[in-house]
């Protein structure tokens, strides 16, 4: 029965790889390239690189709350004010992130009603969601807490109750900040029962649901910036940054109604308490602001993730696209943080649409300390796949055993693939490259050792893994407006090439182990009747042609370009087009 189900699965796959063209290869030029070391001064491999593109998703997500644990990003925002989601993704763009809803409030109580601004946070080994709610009455909104049952921030959730000080006033958008081993709770609320002004609070917790001690106004709205489209007046959105022992709060001022909705600063004294309002000095300009230029209105309500690798501190926050948009089209957009000599933060400005923005460090790098390791096998978990595809797999392992071993790649309950570790000497990190299968949808994808004796535990010495695909809507393109949706592409979107003046795309930044020969695969659609070529530059080389048969609209088949790569950063650029071309994605593979 399961022989017969997997043989009618294989058979699918195949006719799906048909249709989309895949079987169709076309191999044209080779060039040596000269070979440096440049991006990888420290001499370790930390990943493809690559780019991604904001939003991070196309959903509404206003007041985006991100956490990075243990290779996962997770992200919770106001949905709909009805209930809390939770999306989990491999990298920082969500847009094939996994959703669920994990908590919707019961009927009839202070808490049922316009659920704002959730925080997940994982405080001393477990996970907290914190939410503002009310009745349905605005003047009735307080704070309330979440937390896991269990270790899994997708998982079911217990109602912890109210957090709230002695005077019980309104509050939303609050969340913990742990300092020297203390926890406090920071959030903005009246001063008394009428919407005026909403201030910065903090007050001591003796865990992460109880405040312990009277609340302290840290600052209150009254510079110019802060007060644009009040009254009402505006400090919330606080969200807590860390770097070298200091502490900041960072809130949105202005209305967030408004396209000036902005993001000031709050920074504790280095050995200042965090209960001394004088102890925290406020910027007196806001640190990130709406950009015309970039057409990027109301930045704001944010929070602070910290890069795969942990060497990068990135801002999350929304934006949206109009300064007439009001509450609607908020959308999750990042960037990364950058560090003055006077240790304080820099956001710059909110980055266009249109920017491919270098991936954090050490993303797509799936480390087999997060794995689950079972007897003969270990999961990766989950992989995700639009359409049916076959991805390029880098793993990263050790193979001190003399004898190269062979691993097959599972998909599911279906082989996908498999591929050789050679031996290498024990001072060395291995990287074999593969390809593999995938239905639409993904599946779990599971190592195994094929042929390895009892003694050679190959899959103890298993590294990392990554799937070496660099979609093409992600890249750089010469001419604004050229990436488009596209259901029946991997990534479910194309970067347009067209004959125009100034059509191209370029990729960067390309990371690879080891300088060498590579194969560079093109998934590409030419919906013309005949034949068209495109140039392909590697690092500022004369560029090779490529051709491109007819395939059809919205069907893909693969060039490929075999050429040198060096050891670091680099440039991969595709231009001069013929002809109308849809590009899909990039592939990288060593021979």
């Amino acid at each position: 029965m399961r022989d017969s189900r997997l043989l009618r699965r294989r058979r699918m796959m195949y006719m799906a790889a048909l249709l989309l063209g895949i079987a169709v290869i076309v191999i044209v030029g080779v060039i040596t390239m000269r070979e440096t070391d440049s991006g990888m001064a420290d001499g370790k491999y930390n990943g493809r690189g690559g780019t991604f593109k904001n939003p991070l998703i196309e959903m509404d997500t206003p007041d985006p709350s991100v956490v990075y644990k243990d290779g996962y990003y997770y992200m919770t925002f106001t949905h709909n004010g009805t209930d809390v989601m939770v999306m989990k993704s491999r990298t920082i763009d969500f847009k094939q992130a996994e959703k669920k809803v994990v908590w919707y409030p019961p009927i009839g109580t202070m808490y049922s009603a316009n659920l704002w601004a959730p925080e997940i946070q994982y405080i001393r080994g477990k996970w907290y969601i914190y939410f503002a709610a009310d009745d349905g009455q605005n003047e009735n909104h307080r704070m309330y807490a979440l937390e896991a049952v269990g270790e899994d921030p997708l998982g079911e959730y217990e109602f912890k109750g109210q957090i709230t000080d002695e005077t019980n006033k309104w509050a939303i958008d609050g969340l913990a900040m742990e300092h020297e081993g203390q926890l406090y709770f920071v959030w903005s609320g009246w001063e008394e029962d009428v919407n005026v002004r909403q201030n910065t609070y903090i007050a001591p917790m003796s865990d992460p649901v109880t405040i312990s001690g009277p609340r302290v106004l840290l600052s209150s709205p009254d510079q110019e910036w802060e007060m644009a489209g009040g009254p009402p007046y505006i400090q919330e959105g606080q969200a807590i940054l860390y770097r070298n022992g200091r502490v900041f709060i960072v809130y949105s001022g202005a209305g967030s109604w408004t396209p000036f909705y902005s993001l000031g600063l709050l920074a504790l004294k280095e050995g200042g308490s965090p209960l001394q309002p004088e102890d925290w000095e406020r910027s007196t300009e806001p640190l990130m602001t709406m950009d015309e230029t970039a057409g990027v209105y109301g930045p704001g309500h944010n929070s602070f993730v910290k890069s795969p690798d942990g060497t990068e501190d990135w801002i999350v926050y929304h934006g949206t696209t109009s300064p007439t948009d009001g509450w609607n089209n908020r959308k999750a957009r990042a960037q990364r943080i950058s560090w003055n000599e006077q240790g304080l933060p820099e956001f710059g400005k909110p980055l266009s649409l249109e920017t491919a923005i270098p991936l954090p460090s050490g993303s797509g790098v799936i480390r087999a300390e997060h794995a689950n390791r079972d007897g003969d096998r270990i999961s990766f978990g989950k992989v995700a796949a639009a359409v049916p595809v076959e991805l390029p797999l880098l793993v990263h392992y050790k193979n001190e055993t003399g004898a190269s071993h062979t691993l097959e790649v599972w998909v599911d309950d279906f082989q996908a693939g498999s591929l050789k570790l050679p031996a290498i000497p024990s001072d060395k990190v291995g990287y074999a490259y593969g390809r593999i299968r995938l239905e639409a949808g993904g599946g779990e994808l599971v190592l195994k050792a094929a042929g390895a004796g009892i003694t050679d535990d190959i899959l103890g010495q298993i590294q990392a893994i990554e799937l070496t695909r660099y979609e093409a809507e992600a890249a750089s393109s010469g001419l604004k407006d050229a990436a488009n949706t596209d259901l029946s592409a991997s990534g479910e979107g194309v970067m347009r090439l067209t004959s125009e003046r100034g059509s191209s795309v370029t990729f960067r930044p390309i990371h690879v182990p080891e300088a060498g020969k590579y194969r560079l695969i093109l998934g590409v659609s030419n919906p013309g009747e005949g034949e068209r070529t495109l140039e392909f530059n590697v690092n500022g080389s004369k560029g090779a042609k490529l051709a491109v048969p007819a395939t059809g609209r919205n069907i893909f088949t693969e060039v490929v370009f075999e050429g040198k790569l060096r050891r670091g950063d680099n440039e991969i650029t595709i231009k001069g087009a013929s002809g109308d071309l849809s590009l899909d994605y990039m592939d990288i593979i060593a021979d």
